[in-house]
């Protein structure tokens, strides 16, 4: 029978990353190919809408629809601060009158005939998008963004939280199997990606937050502190614009797992250099992993790492719910199919999680890792 393989996380100390900076409408594309970008450079800007508000102006007036143009002290399109006076009546003999102000600043959009309701709209809100790595434009996406192209070490993670951010890499845990705990943080990793081992705790994630830290790259974390430290599930990890003050990046799983060995020394070997780290990430259709890379041409080589055969014996991660991080080792590989819940039918393996604890997974939920 040939070999199974499946995707493994990359973690290379060179590759070629291609990073695609997109706006989320159209907008302005501010670089051409070619031109040499460092991370925090602005590489395409748009305005997103501003907030919309809705008055009644007829009801406010008392008056008909139809009647209101007429009271406008400000006409359609007109800038508007708070608390200007948006419409006045006639009023009684010139007494009693209605002032209706604005609640916002912005515009006064439109005023409808039929309804007498006046759109107000907040001021645009700009939007940015930065190149993120350090690279050279190699293509430009017509009035939406370009693709920065850079030669880089990369490390995949398996779950992360939070966006993008680029900051020195410094080595806190001394060692892969070193947790990292609330105590080895301090105001000197302020603005910096940690490097930590094992797993990281809630509490040294909440430390790191009130440090300022930007980023935490470990091996495990706990699947309850995430639940305690965002206040919701994170369901099927979906992630990336939770807005923490720190991103996280975990490379191994959830629990007390150490960091690969590899992955480890080649994140320790860059200590000092920048590093673009994003905690997205997305398990399903159009997968997503959070990442480390730092630009730079390898004086290296090797370090790679990537999946292999499944074997008995074999260590693997569980990338699907509802065994989504959970790192185990090859117990069975039975040959028959199986029927899953869907009445589809797979191939199988079972993995031993520790513990006496087996399960039977499709093939196609796991990945192989090295140790």
């Amino acid at each position: 029978m040939g070999d199974a393989y499946t995707p493994g996380l990359t973690v290379t100390r060179h590759a070629l990353v291609h990073k695609t900076r997109r706006l989320p409408l159209p907008g302005q594309v501010l670089r051409a190919v070619g031109d040499v970008v460092k991370s925090g450079d602005v590489v395409a800007r748009t305005d997103l809408p501003g907030k919309v508000h809705l008055k009644n102006l007829a009801t406010a007036l008392g008056a008909m629809p139809d009647e209101v143009a007429a009271q406008l002290r400000v006409q359609p399109g007109g800038a508007l601060e708070k608390g200007t006076v948006i419409a006045e009546s006639k009023g009684f003999f010139g007494y009693f009158k209605n002032r209706i102000t604005s609640p916002i600043e912005g515009t006064l959009e439109s005023v409808s005939e039929i309804t007498g309701q006046a759109v107000l709209r907040e001021p645009p809100v700009p939007v940015e998008v930065k190149a993120y790595v350090d690279g050279k434009v190699v293509e430009i996406i017509a009035n939406e963004g370009v693709i920065v192209e850079t030669e880089a070490a990369l490390v995949q993670g398996i779950f992360g939280l939070s966006g993008e951010v680029n900051a020195p890499l410094v080595v806190v845990s001394k060692g892969p199997d070193r947790p990292l705990e609330a105590g080895d943080l301090t105001s000197a990793h302020a603005g910096k990606v940690v490097l930590g081992g094992a797993r990281t705790s809630l509490a040294a994630m909440r430390r790191a937050m009130e440090l300022g830290v930007a980023a935490i790259v470990c091996g495990g974390f706990a699947y309850q502190d995430v639940k305690e430290l965002l206040g919701y599930d994170v369901g099927v990890a979906v992630t990336g614009t939770e807005g923490l003050a720190t991103t996280l990046v975990v490379t191994e799983g959830f629990g007390d797992i150490a960091m690969a060995t590899a992955t480890y020394e080649l994140l320790a070997s860059l200590a000092g250099k920048t590093a673009s780290v994003c905690g997205a990430t997305q398990i399903r259709a159009g997968v997503i992993r959070p990442e480390v890379v730092v630009p730079g041409r390898a004086d290296v080589a090797a370090g790679d790492q990537a999946g292999g055969g499944l074997e008995i014996g074999a260590p693997v991660r569980c990338i699907r719910a509802p065994y989504f991080g959970r790192i185990g080792t090859v117990s069975s590989l039975p040959v028959e199919l199986a029927t899953m819940p869907s009445e589809t039918k797979v191939r199988v393996l079972e993995v031993d999680l520790g513990g006496g604890e087996i399960i039977s997974v499709p093939r196609a939920n796991v990945e192989v890792i090295e140790r």
